[in-house]
């Protein structure tokens, strides 16, 4: 795959798609963004090796534009001297270097065309680089008020435990109280059925003194 072909492949993907359907979006983020920065160098090495090729073109072109007219005094200057067969000579090595500087003339005219091709791909390779930046910085902070509600969330599930552990303390606390009612009232029955069972046996001997008394002879 050449350069602009992958270029083209990057600048042509739709970011917000890929962030959908990723599993780690952030992962994917920077993959995507390593690859841009590569093919960003890569295009950036291009564009000088084009625009250096353009200008030694450019050379090339103006040295058979002089060379030219160099044979074309050198034929001129044979005819004053009405040497043709040299003014001849001359004149086909100017023709010779006219061909040549029109095909440097025209390479030097495609070169510019896919100079201004390669340059147009390395700006719409920025601008998808600097959105896929600022996606990533997005997301970033996404994913930090995310980790953000999380912890909040864990927070009041923390306090709610809290809560739930003083009710439960409460309840004991309850529960305690009952108990020690409960004892007081179970220790206060038994003290009474004492009292009682005094009453009966005092009763019972008052009951045996009657007895007694009447039965003494008078």
């Amino acid at each position: 795959m050449g350069v602009l072909e992958r270029v083209g492949r990057l600048v042509r993907a739709n970011l917000n798609d890929l962030i959908d359907r990723a599993e780690d979006p952030h992962k994917l983020l920077k993959q995507v963004i390593l690859d841009m920065e590569n093919q960003l160098m890569q295009v950036k090495t291009q564009v000088a090796i084009t625009v250096s090729d353009q200008h030694l073109l450019i050379k090339k072109g103006k040295e058979n534009r002089d060379l030219e007219g160099d044979f074309l005094r050198r034929a001129e200057t044979a005819l004053a001297k009405d040497r043709e067969d040299l003014a001849r000579g001359a004149a086909e090595k100017a023709l010779q270097h006219r061909r040549m500087s029109e095909g440097f003339e025209q390479q030097v005219q495609d070169q510019r065309i896919w100079v201004e091709h390669l340059k147009s791909a390395l700006r719409e390779l920025e601008a998808k680089l600097v959105e896929a930046r600022h996606q990533a910085d997005l997301l970033i902070a996404r994913q930090r008020r995310a980790r953000a509600v999380a912890r909040a969330t864990q927070a009041r599930e923390t306090g709610s435990a809290e809560s739930g552990i003083r009710r439960m303390h409460d309840k004991v606390l309850v529960e305690e109280s009952m108990a020690e009612a409960r004892a007081e009232l179970a220790s206060g029955d038994t003290a009474g059925a004492e009292l009682l069972k005094l009453e009966r046996s005092e009763a019972v001997e008052t009951i045996l003194r009657e007895i007694r008394t009447r039965r003494r002879p008078t």
